[in-house]
């Protein structure tokens, strides 16, 4: 299971990048290898509000829909449309090809809530 140290995660496995002054946010590998094969991906618009803790998107596989989590608070200004055609991208490259919406944060501190990588292992160990 991969969790790049750079990255910051969520207890709901979704995991936030920071590019520039924009928020990359996609789902872990923990998360897509529970989920199994992911069928379809349904994101927000360029534009619309996300809040901190809230969801802005499902996420269905051939086992269950999953909900998506913001783990930041902010404006949607871009969306991976590539994903709609093709959905395994999230299961083949989950921290690259598979990300899934960029966040302009509207309080970028509260990415200082969210977990480490270290944090994040601990908090997966224990799930298992």
């Amino acid at each position: 299971m991969e969790i790049p140290e750079d990255l910051r995660y969520t207890r709901e496995h979704e995991w936030a990048r920071t590019k520039g002054t924009r928020i990359v946010v996609g789902i872990t590998d923990f998360a897509q290898d529970q989920l199994g094969d992911v069928v379809y991906v349904e994101l927000p618009d360029v534009g619309d509000p996300v809040k901190k803790g809230e969801s802005f998107g499902v996420v269905e596989s051939t086992k269950a829909v999953s909900e998506l989590f913001a783990p930041i608070s902010g404006k949607v200004v871009e969306v991976n449309d590539p994903l709609s055609d093709a959905p395994e991208s999230i299961n083949e490259d989950p921290y690259e090809e598979g990300w899934m919406i960029a966040i302009e944060p509207s309080d970028p501190k509260e990415l200082d809530a969210l977990l480490d990588a270290k944090a994040y292992r601990a908090f997966v160990e224990e799930q298992e």
